[in-house]
């Protein structure tokens, strides 16, 4: 199964036969409490979210782009950022399945292995989210906060809003992108001793921020303030590669030492990093199952043998600390261990696709 293929893995295979939902007739069904909406998968987050929001509804959280799908991104629990936001996946109630023999599976309640499982069940055409009423986001970027500001204060750098990522090169940029709902206390993080930027700013320095999502403090609609970048424009830099590990929230202060002392390791092939918290779920394969967690992403240049270095080195590093590593991102080494559910999925998986149709190279390599 394709999504909008933006993957960094192989998850969608590199041969063989792809299957893109994208002709199917659109589907948006709100529910008639206005909890939860009906959506096609190959549905775009932004156009989603569009539709949402002229019905004055909302998801709880966005991905840095709203170029994705939907399915894509549930079924690889892509998420944003927030100590009380779950991934994508997490809104999911029910949802509708083309399995292998044909058949057409309505799915709701126990739905634990089926939501997170990287196409490997059948064809998700539809599936229903948990919404809830509209909200408007004011955005502001705090740049320079020390670090030993930033290492002690964790916590309270992460709660100082609805939605808070951080980005850096590990060595001495650290800036803090604040996304406040305008219904909630506002952040100051002046006595950690980051300044507000004087004008828009791009994640990666250098780049032009006519892509990026308005900033400055100016309020908007949600959909229009939590992705960094745009619906319709181009987003992070094109060229590149990524990555990402997630380790439970109580090791976040470690793990951001860990890899601060790798800063001039990973210069070369390390284009910028963000950190970003993310609530628990329950989904077998969710990167963030039954543990809220931390997430460190890295954008590389597009240069595979320095960033194949760079991705054993974090791993090495983040190993004892029990990383989990994105589905749709590069990395090296099987996450098999780090998942307690790992063989009921394999099991769940083989009734209902015995013969891997849904299955590749890649995936195949984890599961069969």
């Amino acid at each position: 199964m394709l999504g909008s293929g933006h993957s960094f893995s192989e998850i969608a295979g590199t041969s063989g036969v792809l299957l893109s939902l994208d002709d199917l007739p659109p589907v948006f069904e709100v529910a008639s409490d206005r909890r939860s909406v009906r959506v096609g998968a190959a549905t775009r987050l932004g156009h989603l979210a569009e539709h949402l929001h002229q019905h004055g509804l909302a998801l709880h959280t966005m991905p840095s782009l709203p170029h994705i799908s939907v399915a894509g991104a549930c079924l690889t629990a892509t998420h944003g950022s927030g100590d009380r936001a779950g991934s994508l996946a997490s809104a999911v109630k029910s949802m509708e399945v083309v399995r292998a023999d044909g058949s057409l599976d309505p799915l709701s309640g126990h739905i634990e292995g089926h939501v997170v499982s990287l196409g490997m069940l059948g064809v998700v055409t539809s599936l229903e989210l948990h919404v809830l009423p509209t909200y408007d986001v004011e955005q502001v970027v705090h740049e320079n906060m020390p670090w030993p500001a930033f290492t002690d204060h964790f916590d309270d750098v992460f709660a100082s809003a609805h939605s808070v990522s951080a980005f850096t090169d590990w060595r001495d940029r650290l800036d803090v992108w604040v996304k406040r709902r305008t219904d909630e206390p506002a952040a100051d993080l002046s006595p950690l001793g980051a300044v507000p930027a004087d004008g828009p700013r791009h994640p990666l320095p250098g780049q032009s921020p006519q892509n990026c999502t308005p900033q400055l403090g100016v309020a908007g609609p949600w959909h229009e303030r939590l992705p960094h970048f745009r619906a319709g424009f181009n987003p992070s830099i094109g060229a590149e590669l990524q990555s990402e590990y997630f380790v439970a929230r109580e090791h976040a202060r470690e793990a951001v030492l860990r890899l601060r002392a790798l800063g001039d390791a990973l210069a070369t092939a390390l284009r910028v990093s963000e950190i970003r918290t993310v609530e628990a779920d329950l989904w077998w394969l969710s990167p963030f199952h039954r543990r809220a967690s931390t997430a460190f992403h890295f954008t590389w240049a597009p240069d595979a043998d320095a960033v194949r270095v760079a991705v054993r080195l974090i791993e090495r590093t983040l190993a004892p600390l029990g990383a989990r590593p994105h589905w749709g991102k590069v990395f090296a080494t099987s996450p098999e261990a780090r998942y307690p559910r790992w063989n009921d999925f394999r099991a769940l998986a083989a009734t209902t696709d015995p013969h891997g149709k849904f299955g590749n190279a890649w995936l195949n390599r984890f599961f069969r």
